[in-house]
């Protein structure tokens, strides 16, 4: 196997005094906003970064780019001044992630030489700069090409990148960012396909794999269909190797590659602070009036895996675990190619890249499909137990529960037990 990192430099430990320099500002460049999400938070437009798949076979991004109204503030805000505050990004950051999922001591201590991949389409000629921009902004340290910590490759591991994409250069500002706050002493490889067709997409998973990495996020999907078995055993059947993807933004209703018994379904929550011995809550991020929410349900045509057991669904449930992906709550990202600067993001394009870094955070797999990992130490999450995506009766498949449920899986990372096997 050829491998692209080297154990490479050891960079500074991240502290909490360095990444609470997050707070309440004005959001980013504005774009057509096609949905209105409801939180505990005053109502919020998004725009989609990605245009919905036109063909069958192609697939979308999952990241929505909030465009007015008022998202969540990052806890750190309350330890600025109102002058620094003011000028400081909108949304949650690392010190919000790694505090509601207690990670903390994890992201300073774990990660190092552990590669973790974002795969997506088209190019974002910005993204080692924009990252860069993240990374200084929250004190983390830095990941360039240069010091061996992050690569940019297309699909077949070269320099002959694809045709630049505002929408897929906002994805893809997201996931660097979200593998940046949650696992900031990870390195970084961004495979760059082609095109957004699944075999191109695919093709650049398996680059991935071939690269040496063994977390790898996916923030993409499309409707399912009867080819997906053949696009599991192409791109997705990787033992030892935690492939993460987003469970869609449409609400109850299942996507591939989301639904591959070979992957770790990733649904969607909406986060907020509170006054809990946690700090904070959780809720199913529910089906708003413009339609976005997490996705989840059964599976038209996927098996299901041997390791899930809800009696509900004869084929692969969707989820298996969820992060934040509410607008409404959503992570402060840097995109200069998209949206010129700081905005707000939200999605299961934010949840994926969070838990394949999670899974880092756990250090190298060692079960054959680490998506059942979660499925043997349930106790170690967060259980999410309100909430709808949608209408399927009352259903757990669309509706928060005790235990497992279909939006959220079996909860959200509290540590990192339940992401080793």
């Amino acid at each position: 196997m050829r491998t692209l990192f080297t154990t490479g430099v050891r960079r500074s430990v991240l502290s909490l005094a360095a990444v609470a320099g997050l707070a309440f500002g004005a959001l980013g460049a504005a774009g057509t906003a096609d949905a209105a999400s409801s939180s505990p938070h005053d109502k919020v437009t998004t725009a989609r970064s990605c245009a919905m798949p036109a063909h069958p076979g192609y697939m979308a991004c999952n990241a929505l780019r909030v465009t007015g109204g008022t998202p969540a503030k990052s806890q750190a805000v309350a330890h600025l001044s109102a002058q620094a505050a003011a000028a400081t990004p909108s949304g949650l950051g690392p010190a919000d992630i790694q505090s509601a999922y207690n990670l903390a001591s994890a992201a300073a201590s774990s990660g190092s030489g552990l590669t973790v991949a974002i795969v997506d389409a088209m190019d974002d000629p910005n993204a080692e700069s924009d990252l860069a921009t993240y990374r200084s902004q929250y004190g983390l340290p830095d990941c360039t090409s240069a010091n061996g910590c992050f690569s940019k490759v297309d699909q077949t591991g070269g320099t002959n990148y694809p045709t630049a994409d505002s929408g897929w250069a906002g994805e893809i500002s997201l996931d660097l960012d979200m593998v940046s706050a949650t696992c900031p002493n990870c390195n970084i490889l961004l495979v760059e396909a082609a095109s957004s067709s699944m075999d191109d997409l695919g093709a650049a998973v398996n680059e991935a794999v071939s690269l040496g990495a063994k977390f790898v996020s996916n923030s993409y999907g499309g409707g399912e269909s009867s080819a997906d078995s053949g696009y599991d055993s192409s791109y997705f059947n990787h033992p030892g190797v935690a492939i993460t993807v987003s469970a869609g933004d449409s609400g109850y209703g299942v996507e591939y590659p989301a639904a591959s018994p070979y992957v770790t379904a990733v649904g969607g929550t909406s986060l907020t602070a509170d006054s809990s011995s946690r700090g904070w809550s959780e809720k199913v991020w529910g089906t708003t009036a413009g339609g976005n929410g997490s996705g989840s349900g059964c599976s038209r045509y996927s098996a299901k895996p041997s390791w899930q057991h809800d009696r509900g669904c004869s084929r692969r449930t969707v989820a298996d675990v969820s992060a934040v992906a509410d607008p409404a709550t959503g992570v402060a990202v840097y995109d200069s190619y998209q949206a010129s600067g700081w905005n707000v993001y939200g999605g299961t394009s934010a949840s994926a890249p969070i838990i394949a870094s999670v899974y880092a955070l756990a250090g190298t797999p060692s079960t054959s499909v680490p998506a059942a990992d979660a499925y043997a130490n349930p106790s170690a999450l967060n259980d999410v137990t309100s909430g709808a995506n949608g209408s399927c009766r009352g259903s757990y498949l669309c509706t928060g529960r005790v235990g497992y449920d279909g939006p959220t899986g079996l909860g959200t990372p509290n540590g990192t037990a339940a992401f080793t096997g």
